[in-house]
């Protein structure tokens, strides 16, 4: 969908800094001792609220707009993993006003030790399918990357769409996040990483030497 969340070469929001003003090191990934709190409950609600990741992407880029653009980034977490557990019936939206349970819940699965959880995040979730047809891209083809709006989830940024790039690669059948995230299937297809350049996307004015990759559904692309 075309949301707050996709501001690709937009002006008018500030560089990417973090608090102090400053590029943040690789290895900060906190600011206040309630963010891993989230963090966690967004993974493990997961387990009993049976939705994938894709959906979770979905419920944090369809907040609205203003909401999505005022908070930090683990409150977006929060407030999107309240929604799914609304919406899944795990949770009343009476219980989230209330700051506490106000009924018996539905049975939760039996929860993963420490050990178990560490196994699970590392593992992850492999997207990887068996090919459903043979690929119509392949590395060094030139494509141009559909103009689309979906009104659903998609992985395809709004800055490259209907602009031209090389595909670097080709990465096999993975699982369509577009299809999935609204409950419709796996609907596997082809996937590529492909390469564009910064005048391509944003013109004379950007860094000559920039590129972009960007992995890319077979069919968000077409030949160029």
């Amino acid at each position: 969908m075309n949301g707050a969340h996709d501001l690709g070469g937009a002006m008018g929001f500030g560089p990417v800094l973090g608090d102090g003003g400053e590029p943040e090191p690789e290895d900060v990934r906190f600011h206040a001792g309630w963010e891993p709190l989230v963090l966690a409950l967004t993974l493990a609600a997961a387990r009993p609220g049976g939705w994938s990741i894709d959906e979770s992407r979905h419920a944090r880029e369809s907040l609205p707009p203003p909401l999505y653009l005022s908070l930090t980034y683990y409150e977006i977490w929060l407030a999107a993993t309240e929604n799914l557990l609304v919406a899944h019936g795990l949770v009343g939206a009476d219980e989230l006003a209330a700051g506490r349970s106000l009924r018996s819940g539905a049975p939760a699965p039996e929860p993963l030790d420490a050990a178990a959880a560490a196994e699970v995040l590392a593992t992850g979730a492999p997207t990887g399918r068996p090919e459903p047809a043979p690929p119509r891209f392949g590395p060094g083809d030139r494509v141009r990357a559909r103009v689309v709006h979906p009104r659903g989830h998609t992985r395809l940024p709004r800055y490259v769409r209907g602009r031209c790039g090389v595909v670097e690669s080709r990465r096999g059948a993975h699982v369509l996040p577009d299809s999935r995230a609204h409950g419709n299937g796996e609907a596997p297809e082809q996937l590529y990483t492909v390469v564009f350049t910064g005048a391509e996307l944003w013109g004379p004015d950007a860094e000559p030497t920039t590129t972009i990759s960007v992995d890319a559904w077979e069919s968000y692309l077409e030949h160029a």
